[in-house]
């Protein structure tokens, strides 16, 4: 939906998990095999990336001062699951977090999530506010208070309907 910019670093990783459900038409990339395989998922992985993408979706509704969107699973619970190593960089000294296991896409969002945190960039990472839609997006606006993934769509849509309520 969004024409925004890609989220930074391992967030990319985050926002196409969270973007592989069409809220609005309900279509599933993760229902195809291409879909999965742009994840690194096998078919009986789903259920579980479901579970988390979800999760994630409520999460980033949360950081754009939104309830959930349906009852989850915290993410927090599910991340607690996810095996890290600290790995340290021999030549520089740098130290980061990354998946135990090769593959595991929990993991993999965990890691993503704490250099997210790391780098101060885990809160600006949203989920558009419109029921229809839910897209992951990275706001970049200045005050850091951007409310739908795409300006020209969803943005456009709500302040529509704010004008025919006025009119009404």
């Amino acid at each position: 939906m969004s024409e925004r910019s890609p989220a930074p670093g391992g967030l990319g990783l985050v926002e196409t998990l969270v973007n592989t459900l069409d809220v609005e038409t309900g279509a599933d990339s993760l229902d195809t095999e291409e879909g999965r395989a742009r994840l690194g998922l096998a078919q009986d992985d789903v259920p579980a990336a479901r579970e988390l993408r979800e999760s994630l979706r409520a999460t980033l509704l949360a950081h754009a001062g939104h309830p959930p969107h349906r009852t989850v699973t915290p993410l927090g619970e599910l991340l607690a699951a996810a095996p890290l190593v600290v790995t340290v960089d021999p030549a520089d000294g740098s130290a980061t977090l990354a998946p135990a296991r090769e593959g595991s896409l929990i993991a993999r969002v965990a890691a993503a999530v704490a250099e997210a945190l790391v780098a101060g960039t885990w809160s600006r990472f949203k989920a558009c506010e419109a029921a229809d839609c839910h897209w992951a997006y990275y706001d970049r606006s200045p005050a850091g208070r951007g409310r739908w993934c795409s300006m020209q769509v969803c943005g456009a849509r709500a302040k529509m309907r704010r004008y025919r309520a006025k009119e009404s």
